[in-house]
């Protein structure tokens, strides 16, 4: 005779929900094994802001929290744009002078030509798309390494860019509104506005991805956490606002100053264009598998050299921004607009925030923060009396740091398996 042994079935398992304890403790492990994102970029921002402040307490005045961002917009700007360049592996070494050309375009449109604010911009940016496609072609299609093109552009763009400022000559720029976007600033009332649209927007986005991620049993961040960053958001941009919307003017009786700078939203609103683009579409996706592993992509059935084509579209068009930015706060345009250091800074922003030199891994976040390092850096030095030289070193010093320490998360992320 046959038995047949019915057994009970269990409860189903449940997957705990998570902690905060255990999500702190992941990412620790994280970090352990090499994934250190931009925590060295805010690291040293806080340690550069806490001795500029004590070494020159004029440093954590609103006046010069004011000049940071203005400051740093056009480095910011560019830097953005060569984000997309380094997740691939490559480089872009004529970014610099590729603005200071899209601002000569600018200038020569508004100015000599006398066309109204838009088609200038529209120029410019025109500019920028032909000169990324130029430079993309020849990498991805001609199979010219990106390194002896791009410095093929650096000298290139010298010469355009003395050709359309007619060997040296200085072309101002009077247009109202390409002056004020770096150098005016938003209503009072209107900066709290943005910061609280910005606060909601986020938070929405933050609370609906936990909600879609826990109703498909997906692990998520406890609720805890996703209400600290929406929190500590609200407090940045906060204390930000209200130290921008201070009265910043020697002598209100002349002019008042006070108010967020414009160039403030601008580079807000690129940084969420381009963080969803790379975050939140195939596109993006793309790249961050190209950057990874470019004979996996191919096989995958990606347009590898289309991806990489479009990244020096994206870098040279931001680098056009970043141009007309820079016009905007010199009030002019001359040959020397995008050389000097904006490229070095531009590179060393993007790798100082936490954007791998070696491809795969970087978002348009750490162009900002390491935006913010460069500028504190440039700033702080300048307030304690140190000249070019040492302020050159100083850079140098960190960004060597940076790139370190991306090699070493390298290593240990290969050795740990995470990569």
């Amino acid at each position: 005779m046959t038995m047949t042994v019915v057994q009970e079935e269990g409860p189903a398992s449940v997957t705990p929900a998570p902690t905060v304890a255990s999500h702190a403790r992941n990412y620790w492990s994280r970090v352990r094994g090499g994934d250190i994102g931009a925590l060295p970029a805010v690291l040293g921002l806080i340690v550069l802001c806490t001795v500029f402040s004590i070494a020159r307490p004029s440093f954590l005045t609103a006046g010069n929290f004011a000049n940071l961002f203005t400051q740093g917009a056009a480095v910011t700007l560019i830097a953005m744009g060569l984000v997309f360049v380094l997740l691939l592996g490559e480089i872009d070494l004529s970014a610099g002078f590729a603005s200071g050309v899209c601002a000569a375009v600018l200038a020569n449109v508004v100015t000599v030509l006398g066309y109204p604010w838009y088609v200038a911009v529209l120029a410019a940016i025109a500019t920028g798309v032909v000169i990324g496609t130029t430079l993309g072609v020849l990498v991805a299609k001609v199979g010219i390494p990106s390194f002896v093109v791009t410095l093929a552009g650096f000298l290139a763009f010298q010469g355009i860019a003395l050709m359309l400022m007619k060997e040296g000559s200085n072309i101002a720029i009077r247009d109202t509104v390409l002056l004020a976007i770096a150098n005016r600033n938003l209503p009072p009332l209107v900066g709290w506005l943005l910061a609280l649209v910005a606060v909601v927007g986020y938070g929405a986005t933050q609370l609906l991805r936990h909600r879609k991620r826990a109703s498909r049993g997906l692990v998520t961040d406890p609720i805890a956490v996703v209400f600290a960053r929406i929190g500590g958001l609200a407090l940045i941009l906060g204390v930000a606002v209200f130290i921008l919307n201070l009265e910043r003017s020697r002598n209100v009786l002349i002019t008042s100053l006070k108010g967020v700078p414009i160039v403030v939203p601008v580079i807000a609103v690129l940084l969420i264009l381009w963080t969803f683009v790379l975050q939140r579409t195939s596109y993006g996706r793309h790249v961050y598998a190209v950057g990874g592993n470019r004979e996996a992509a191919r096989r995958a059935g990606i347009n590898v050299d289309r991806i990489r084509i479009s990244v020096f579209v994206i870098c040279s068009s931001m680098a056009a921004v970043g141009g007309i930015v820079a016009a905007s706060r010199a009030n002019s345009v001359d040959p020397n607009t995008g050389g000097s250091s904006v490229l070095l800074y531009a590179v060393g922003a993007a790798v100082i925030g936490g954007t791998s030199l070696f491809g795969g891994k970087g978002r348009v976040l750490d162009a900002v923060l390491g935006g913010a390092v460069i500028a504190v850096i440039d700033n702080g030095m300048g307030l304690m009396g140190y000249s070019s030289g040492v302020k050159y070193v100083l850079t140098g010093v960190v960004l060597a740091l940076a790139a370190t320490v991306d090699a070493f998360s390298r290593r240990r992320s290969t050795a740990t398996g995470t990569r």
